[in-house]
């Protein structure tokens, strides 16, 4: 991953409403909400929302699919690992076992 694409997405995830809705995303994995969903979680207006949906769709953090008459969000599970794995690259200098709490922390239950 490029520090570009980093900066990007760590910008998009920078303000609560967009944190929050990316967080319930991630709960919602692989099935996904309907943005009337997030919507309603939100509190804010359609068009408000629509603004915060569309910064997290251009940082590649969200993918939209339509099921119906309904617009479905997804997060990119492929764009979470990169982001991810680009912040932990040089975890700990090489010794894997300082990383060990954290990895232990990571992994689905």
């Amino acid at each position: 991953m490029e520090t570009d694409s980093a900066l990007s997405m760590l910008a998009a995830l920078a303000h609560p409403v967009r944190l929050a809705t990316f967080r319930l995303l991630v709960r919602h994995e692989p099935e996904g909400l309907s943005t009337g969903q997030l919507v309603e979680e939100s509190g804010l207006t359609q068009s408000t929302f629509s603004t915060h949906l569309a910064v997290l769709a251009k940082a590649g953090l969200v993918m939209s699919e339509k099921r119906g008459r309904q617009q479905i969000q997804r997060i990119s599970i492929d764009a979470f690992r990169d982001l991810m794995l680009f912040l932990a690259k040089d975890c700990c200098q090489g010794r894997p076992d300082l990383c060990e709490p954290l990895l232990a922390e990571l992994t689905c239950c």
